[in-house]
């Protein structure tokens, strides 16, 4: 099973919306997907429609102690409606209570990775949707994963959250770092509208700055929040959507990526 966390300092870049389209693109392509919430705000657990779960990372990670369960007692099978072998392993307020008592746990920064193991010949991509912070919630998600994705938006003020999360990409991944060996699959640019002079040219200073963008562009569309207010992802929501079209696009990226790691 490959790992990609989808991680930003900065909030309001699209994380989870990416997340859930990228996770329900991947499996209509036949992939095995399992979508991660480790973002206390429950943001991606509410778009899958799965409604204050009785149980959720909270039972698995634990606190100062670990937690009762492991990950296959949480997972919910979020494709069934759209027969898509997609599922969610689902997050709860109560995660965020648990934080301060996993940073005097041993080894607190692989318990994500080490939960994610039990489950890795069941799915063949885990997409992990992150806090926008750099507390131990989204740590552990970059310690489990291969790569990350990041999303922003194309603003100057971004551009410098952005700058900010590469360095500490940098610093998790140097020798001796909790990761050395995960690296940026690419920057998605979000809410992307070419008609704006902004846009295009912090689009422009992110090309010349050698920021590693994917090819693909996802701009905004109000149908992209309507589907996360009914359970769905865009792609299944609204298939003929022009961002519902974009993600499909993403989708195939990260599946070109998939089959060279096969290799």
């Amino acid at each position: 099973m490959k790992t990609i966390a989808i991680a930003n300092h900065k909030g309001g870049v699209g994380k989870t919306a990416s997340t859930h389209a990228l996770g329900a693109g991947l499996a209509q392509l036949g992939y095995r997907v399992l979508l991660v919430d480790v973002d206390p705000q429950s943001s991606l657990t509410n778009a899958c429609g799965v409604k204050v779960p009785g149980e959720s990372l909270a039972e698995v990670f634990g606190s100062s102690e670990p937690g009762k369960l492991t990950l296959a007692d949480i997972i919910y099978d979020v494709g069934e409606e759209d027969k898509l072998p997609l599922h969610l392993a689902p997050s709860d307020i109560a995660l965020a209570t648990n934080e301060p008592g996993l940073i005097n746990r041993y080894g607190r920064e692989n318990i994500l990775k080490n939960a994610l193991a039990t489950v890795a010949t069941d799915y063949d991509v885990c997409l992990i949707d992150c806090p926008p912070s750099l507390g131990i919630l989204t740590i552990n998600a970059l310690s489990a994963a291969q790569v990350v994705l990041i999303p922003t938006q194309p603003q100057i003020a971004d551009m410098r959250g952005l700058q900010l999360f590469l360095d500490t990409l940098d610093a998790i991944t140097k020798r001796g770092g909790i990761n050395p060996h995960l690296k940026v699959l690419g920057v998605l640019v979000t809410f992307m509208d070419d008609r704006l002079l902004h846009h295009r040219d912090a689009l422009k200073v992110m090309t010349d700055s050698g920021f590693p963008l994917l090819q693909t562009q996802v701009g905004r569309s109000v149908k992209v929040a309507e589907a996360a207010a009914s359970g769905s992802s865009i792609i299944t929501y609204d298939p003929s959507n022009r961002q519902a079209e974009n993600y499909l696009a993403l989708a195939k990226e990260v599946d070109t990526w998939l089959r060279k790691e096969r290799r």
